[in-house]
């Protein structure tokens, strides 16, 4: 039976320790304060991340994985007697992981290597990481995991929740004017996965407001449908999440065993500290 690795980037918010056991090798997206350089999950997490972000004042930087980072990590899984890899990268639509990735693979001619941009982001990128992981387990083929993976974005449902604008105003995404507003009026953003990115879907007022209408669009988005993978993720924020996750089960049957983790660096420091969401694998 022909081994197949699986790799992804740390924007699919697996932690190090949960990708390790589902045996899916990460390659870190990078936070950069100034001349600083921070790997996602292996040198810096949420906490520390807004630790430092409130601290200066800014947001850092991200940056894609190197080209060089992918083939490092091809290389290790080829010589481990991997025969073939599949690669899931964060949408292309926000990254230029996907792309590194690409060029990374032309570093092994003849090698079995399949990169896949994923259209997706957060635990919507790690399901299918994690898909691509079970389906080599049972010994499908490159071409078979290749196939599922690209059906699987109609599939996923993410909605998710910030709690302030102030860090949306930091990155220039909104004014400071209008952020002040925002956060006098308690105005929460919804988010939404919508061609290939986190899109704004509308804005609510308070904190009770917002953990009702999450509620409402994950529900509304299951339907009738069956929720065969749901992960709960959130930036700093382990008590608004478990409220989440109780609403949710109250209102649509879940899986018993469900996914809960942080949103990672790569990812949260376009939301801010006390974002929290939802990612749902539908059948």
């Amino acid at each position: 039976m022909p081994k197949i690795a699986v790799i992804a980037d740390t924007d699919a918010s697996l932690s190090p320790e949960f990708a390790k056991k589902q045996g899916i090798t990460l390659v870190p997206i990078l936070i950069s304060f100034g001349s600083e350089s921070f790997a996602s999950g292996v040198d810096i997490d949420d906490k520390a991340l807004f630790e430092r972000i409130d601290k200066e004042g800014a947001l850092p930087k991200t940056a894609a994985p190197s080209p060089g980072a992918f083939s490092q990590a091809f290389k290790n899984e080829f010589d481990a007697g991997a025969e073939g890899i599949v690669c899931v990268c964060v949408s292309s639509e926000i990254s230029a992981t996907y792309a590194a990735a690409l060029t990374a693979s032309q570093d092994f001619p003849g090698r079995e290597i399949r990169v896949i941009d994923s259209r997706v982001v957060s635990m919507a990128q790690g399901f299918m990481a994690m898909e691509a992981k079970r389906m080599a387990d049972a010994g499908a083929s490159l071409d078979a995991i290749e196939a599922k993976l690209k059906g699987m974005e109609e599939r996923l449902v993410l909605f998710a929740s910030l709690s302030t604008l102030k860090y949306l105003a930091m990155g220039g995404r909104v004014g400071k004017l209008s952020a002040s507003m925002g956060n006098i009026l308690s105005i929460r953003p919804i988010l939404t996965m919508k061609g290939g990115k986190l899109d704004l879907l509308e804005k609510v007022r308070t904190r009770k407001t917002s953990m009702s209408r999450l509620v409402d669009l994950l529900a509304t988005s299951v339907d009738s449908r069956k929720v065969e993978q749901a992960a709960f993720i959130h930036v700093a924020a382990d008590q608004d999440l478990a409220e989440l996750e109780q609403e949710m089960r109250a209102r649509i049957t879940l899986p018993a065993e469900v996914v809960r983790t942080e949103f990672s660096p790569g990812l949260s420091v376009h939301t801010g500290a006390g974002t929290i969401g939802a990612v749902l694998l539908l059948g």
